[in-house]
């Protein structure tokens, strides 16, 4: 009996190897084919671009490259001296416009005082005139609100929570109106944009449950999926001459799955990491 145990040990020590070596196979089939998963993943952020609503030199540069910054955190200043006189001269021209209005006012009322004595056309007339001045007092009061807001708007701060991306403006820099002079990353927009392919999408969902592990990073991350794409281009179809579909009759007999773009929010973030956009 034991010469028999011993000659049926190494048959059957291989039998549990290919057993087990089996089993471990088809785990990572059913893994590696079936579950949706996928090393085609990018983080991904919002990137603001950040440009001042008023034009001059940049005096001061409260900020660093690559820096964290808070919401209304400075980040730069323009140069203010011809806002503020823009202020006074649009002040100035509203005390004006007020006087013009009282005096208005008051040749107005005369008139309503002695319009048994006057003719109708000049009571008419001091009536278009007060209204003249109301509107002008009216205008002048804008302009003077547009004066101050382009003072405000010298001083330019974050409009979000985030990161600074490189600065490429410097003090004495003239920065226009309108063009963007750095760049932010929103730090409450982190994501994870990934691409499955379409035999594996059947399986992703709509709030179901993601473990995300960064490349070179230990720790894992979790979120739930967010949204999935509607539709991805067709590169094989374009309009033809007579904007017909023009589509191609051959292609390479091998056929790859299409991948499809699916949006992943993040829930949990390991402390000691830090997320990098792209």
């Amino acid at each position: 009996m034991k010469k028999l145990l011993r000659k049926a040990a190494p048959l059957l020590l291989t039998l549990v190897s290919v057993a087990g070596a089996a089993v471990i196979a088809l785990h990572l089939l059913h893994y590696y084919h079936d579950e949706p998963w996928t090393r085609d993943a990018r983080i991904g952020a919002d990137v603001i671009q950040v440009a001042p609503d008023v034009s001059g030199p940049v005096t001061e540069l409260a900020v660093t490259d690559n820096q964290a910054v808070q919401r209304e955190q400075v980040l730069f200043i323009i140069d203010r001296t011809r806002y503020v006189l823009a202020l006074r001269q649009a002040s100035s021209a509203l005390m004006e416009r007020r006087a013009l209005l009282a005096q208005a006012r008051r040749e107005a009322e005369r008139d309503h005082t002695l319009r048994d004595l006057i003719s109708r056309e000049l009571v008419e007339q001091g009536h278009a005139k007060l209204e003249q001045a109301q509107a002008a007092v009216d205008t002048a009061e804008a302009a003077l609100d547009v004066a101050q807001l382009n003072l405000d708007r010298t001083v330019v701060v974050s409009p979000v929570n985030g990161f600074l991306s490189d600065r490429s403006v410097r003090v004495g820099d003239y920065v226009a109106a309108g063009r963007p002079v750095l760049s932010l990353v929103d730090g409450s927009s982190y994501h994870v944009a990934a691409y499955f392919e379409e035999t594996k999408l059947r399986r992703v969902r709509i709030g179901q449950r993601v473990d995300l592990r960064i490349m070179g990073e230990p720790g894992t991350m979790t979120g739930h999926i967010e949204s999935i794409a509607a539709g991805i281009e067709d590169r094989d179809r374009a309009d033809g001459l007579h904007l017909l579909p023009n589509i191609n009759p051959a292609f390479n007999w091998v056929r790859l799955a299409q991948r499809i773009p699916v949006r992943i929010a993040i829930d949990q973030v390991p402390k000691d990491l830090r997320l990098i956009a792209g």
